[in-house]
């Protein structure tokens, strides 16, 4: 099945969606990282198994809950229709919440911290300083204002504590090692050392040089803390858990609560349910018993991680493996960590009321405030981060996100602005001088944009609010264009500056090329589909890579009905066809463009027959081949490409299909070259060593690993074919 978006599911959960009457839809995923809500739908309205007059309900099944469509109906007491997929969506986002609650490291951490034992690290096994090692200690340079606060374990000795003030009570610990290797050649030995502790304790092998005041703290086992200014806990801290962050729309109304295990696909189901009010309220009040739990009067640095060369660090968990390196700032955040995913804060970077997930970075003078970073994202060289959530592997360098959803693998490397955006699917660019912030109306920073999958912002596009292009996944806005307010749903377009004045039409209003991106342009979608694939580094979520998949297909059919409505002019605008926005299409590109979704709808479809040929063990020719094309299938996307062949005017036998699939393979290899092939052309002729200094369209590897990917369907077409 193909999903929508991404899926995730801590260990391994198989939900199944039964329609009463009919059959089950089995979903096979890890967590849950994005709602299921249009993957259930878009079953639903393409399976030709359903009697859509007949949906009574919707069962979910999973290893940890089971309801039936009889305990969810309405308030009327009717039986739920195809709003139950919503409800299914919610039970899989509410599953989430609770799995990552049940399973967080950081409330297991905190945990350990609520006792009323004499050590919160090692419990009732401490005991006092004896007189002759107090003794020692002075000898050492140590200072105490009351030597029978200072507690040790058993086997503690003294020989590795030198010129420390012990100002309350603190705890040490045993060390044992001799040296610990920070890295770059730095080497320091274990102990404490010239440092001010106060209501602090230090465990095992760790590392405490040179810091200031160490205060409300505690340094886990071979931690390493080494020239900071000082390391606080004001009072009682949640690490940055549970912030009102106001995604979308600046001032409010879409508003989603942190906590350190969330998910893009959690947040997008709090920011676009505002109607469902208990979804809305149980998920505040599981947010509220998981910053309850997590609350704690210290600052917490585990095992393993580096601090060294920082400002303040206040009220902040480090996770084990994290490195914290000439931070000017990190105040009331959360660093998840391990050893594998080592999360990183340094060169100058600010952070305060945050939390960064695993593998995160903020580097040479990024900021980030009261926002998440999820698994593997960056923010660089002085990038700003407000009150957003960017999305696994995304990136922003020198520009500002505010307010904003961003999901996976955006790249946003240049100086540019995106306010009050919603993004959850990514998987787009923000070119330099982009302005997509153009939330105020002058009375108040109220609006927003919601942003397609893949969607590309060229040089200096400036686009105001509001906008909706979540049904032109993959269009590229060109450089310097600005776009009005609008409504756009035409997959796959190119939105550009206007190729002649139009009497009649605003100056203002752009042209529209619908399909454009795929006419002529694929070789960026098929790069991104491998480079996104290559560049992922999420441990937690899954993505799906491929662009031509059900649910884009689906938008892709409906564009194409709509073009097809269209005749008569020369001219079109939405007046005639709706959702174009405030753009005009000429009736070339309608006809271009239904050419070319008809092409792609098709070649989609044949692929997925071959793909069903070798899952079932079929031949071409074989009866069973023949029949496979009028059964209904439990398997919705089949199911879809099988209804798209039946629809075409032309019935076609299987190896017919099949010999034109490898046709439509050949034409898009074909396709990709060409486009890298006009790079070539048009640079040959104007710089005068071009050609010296590139690589060729026919060398380039993308290009060479398109006609292999190509030969390789060709063959399992013929392997299909031979009898």
């Amino acid at each position: 099945m193909s999903l929508s978006r991404q899926f995730q599911f801590v260990g391994t959960v198989t939900t199944a969606v039964e329609i009463t009457g009919n059959t089950s839809i089995p979903v096979k995923s890890k967590r849950s990282s994005v709602l299921i809500y249009n993957t259930i739908v878009g079953c639903l309205e393409n399976s030709s198994v359903v009697d859509h007059s007949e949906i009574s309900g919707i069962e979910l099944h999973s290893s940890r809950h089971t309801k039936t469509a009889a305990e969810r109906v309405d308030r009327g007491g009717a039986p739920l229709k195809l709003n139950a997929a919503a409800e299914v969506a919610m039970t899989s986002m509410r599953d989430e919440v609770q799995q990552a609650i049940h399973a967080s490291a950081l409330i297991a951490a905190t945990a350990a911290l609520h006792t009323n034992q004499a050590s919160l690290v090692y419990g009732d096994a401490v005991r006092d300083l004896g007189p002759q090692e107090i003794t020692q200690l002075k000898n050492q340079g140590n200072r105490a204002k009351d030597w029978s606060q200072v507690r040790v374990v058993p086997q503690f000795t003294t020989h590795r504590i030198w010129n420390n003030r012990f100002l309350g009570p603190v705890v040490l610990g045993t060390f044992s090692a001799n040296e610990c290797d920070l890295g770059d050649g730095v080497v320091l030995p274990v102990g404490v050392y010239d440092s001010t502790l106060s209501h602090a304790e230090i465990a095992d092998d760790s590392v405490v040089h040179r810091v200031g005041l160490l205060n409300n703290s505690i340094v886990r086992e071979q931690a390493v803390v080494v020239s900071c200014t000082s390391i606080t806990c004001s009072g009682n801290t949640s690490f940055g858990c549970g912030q009102e962050l106001a995604l979308g729309i600046e001032t409010g109304g879409r508003e989603v609560h942190s906590y350190a295990e969330i998910t893009i696909g959690v947040a997008e189901s709090i920011c676009k349910n505002r109607d469902n009010k208990a979804w809305q309220d149980e998920y505040e009040k599981l947010i509220r018993d998981y910053v309850d739990q997590i609350c704690t009067r210290h600052c917490l640095i585990e095992t393993g991680a580096i601090v060294k060369d920082c400002g303040p660090i206040v009220d902040c968990y480090i996770g084990s493996g994290a490195l914290v390196n000439n931070a000017r700032l990190v105040e009331n955040s959360c660093l998840l960590s391990n050893e594998d995913e080592r999360t990183v804060v340094r060169g100058g970077a600010w952070v305060r009321d945050s939390i960064l997930q695993w593998g995160a970075v903020v580097d040479s003078m990024g900021l980030v405030d009261k926002s998440v970073l999820c698994e593997h994202s960056l923010v660089e060289r002085h990038g700003k981060l407000t009150k957003s959530i960017l999305g696994p592997n995304s990136c922003v360098g020198e520009g500002e996100v505010r307010a904003s959803l961003v999901g996976p693998f955006v790249a946003f490397h240049h100086q540019a602005l995106l306010i009050a955006a919603m993004w959850p699917e990514g998987k787009g660019n923000v070119g330099y001088g982009a302005n997509i912030g153009s939330n105020h109306t002058s009375r108040v920073p109220d609006q927003e944009i919601w942003c397609g999958e893949g969607t590309f912002f060229g040089l200096g596009v400036n686009v105001k609010f509001p906008a909706d292009l979540t049904g032109s996944p993959y269009s590229i806005l060109a450089s310097g264009i600005t776009c009005l307010s609008q409504k756009v749903a035409f997959p796959f377009s190119l939105i550009n500056s206007p190729t002649s004045p139009i009497e009649g039409l605003s100056p203002s209003i752009n042209e529209i090329f619908p399909g454009w991106v795929l006419s002529q342009n694929i070789y960026m979608l098929r790069q991104n589909e491998v480079k996104f694939a290559n560049r992922n580094q999420s441990c937690r979520e899954e993505f799906v890579f491929e662009v031509l998949r059900s649910d884009i297909i689906k938008l892709m059919i409906d564009a194409r009905e709509r073009l097809s409505e269209a005749s008569g002019r020369a001219i079109y605008t939405d007046q005639e066809i709706p959702a174009l926005g405030k753009n005009y299409v000429t009736d070339q590109s309608v006809k271009r463009g239904i050419a070319t979704y008809d092409f792609y709808i098709g070649y989609y479809a044949r692929k997925g027959l071959k793909d069903q040929l070798i899952l079932r063990g079929m031949t071409a020719t074989s009866s069973a081949a023949a029949v496979l094309l009028q059964q209904p299938s439990q398997d919705c996307q089949w199911d879809q490409q099988r209804m798209i062949i039946a629809s075409e005017d032309s019935a076609s036998d299987v190896a017919t299909l099949l010999r034109e699939l490898v046709e439509r393979e050949r034409t898009i290899a074909e396709s990709v070259e060409r486009c890298k092939a006009k790079d070539d052309v048009r640079g040959a002729r104007i710089i005068p060593d071009y050609t010296d200094a590139h690589t060729p369209a026919r060398q380039d590897n993308f290009v060479l690993a398109t006609w292999s990917r190509f030969e390789k369907l060709e063959s399992e077409v013929n392997r299909l074919l031979a009898d």
